[in-house]
């Protein structure tokens, strides 16, 4: 009887995760991801990557490689953020190797190439992330967009003034 009611329960969850409207289907927000990556906690990485892990949304690897990485930098075993990095790091460059070209992607790896830590030896890309950004930057959706504007304005290899005039 208990075998029933639990696959009465999957198929229930399994049909209706897919179905807007539905009480577990729910919509990317790029914002509070972003929001989230700036300061967010371990717990609230954890939550992003749960929503993130049961969406559909093409970019959820890249999402959650990058949460990832960001969470390295919160736990505190050092075996756990080697573990999580390393983790993160594969999710994201495989989606980089699926699409070259997205330039949120360079993003998110550019944000993290800056913080990492030098023994993970994850920086030879920045100066090529840096670039690919500034000349793609108006083909960002505007939340990336300003994501890309306020990161900027701390990063020490992207800056403001190359994005409002960077051209094709």
């Amino acid at each position: 009887m208990k075998s029933k009611i639990f696959i009465l329960f999957l198929s229930i969850f399994m049909n209706a995760k897919d179905i807007e409207g539905s009480p577990l289907f729910q919509n990317f927000d790029r914002q509070a991801f972003y929001s989230i990556l700036k300061s967010g906690s371990a717990d609230e990485i954890d939550n992003e990557i749960a929503l993130l892990s049961v969406g559909t949304i093409i970019e959820k690897n890249a999402y959650i490689g990058t949460l990832l990485m960001k969470k390295a930098d919160l736990v505190s075993l050092p075996k756990d953020k080697l573990s999580l990095f390393k983790a993160g790091r594969i999710k994201l460059e495989t989606a980089l190797a699926s699409d070259s070209s997205n330039v949120e992607y360079h993003f998110l790896r550019l944000m993290i190439e800056e913080h990492a830590p030098k023994i993970v030896k994850y920086h030879s890309r920045l100066p090529d992330d840096s670039r690919y950004i500034q000349k793609y930057f108006r083909k960002l959706p505007p939340v990336v967009q300003h994501a890309v504007l306020d990161y900027s304005k701390t990063s020490k290899i992207l800056h403001p003034e190359n994005l409002i005039f960077a051209t094709e």
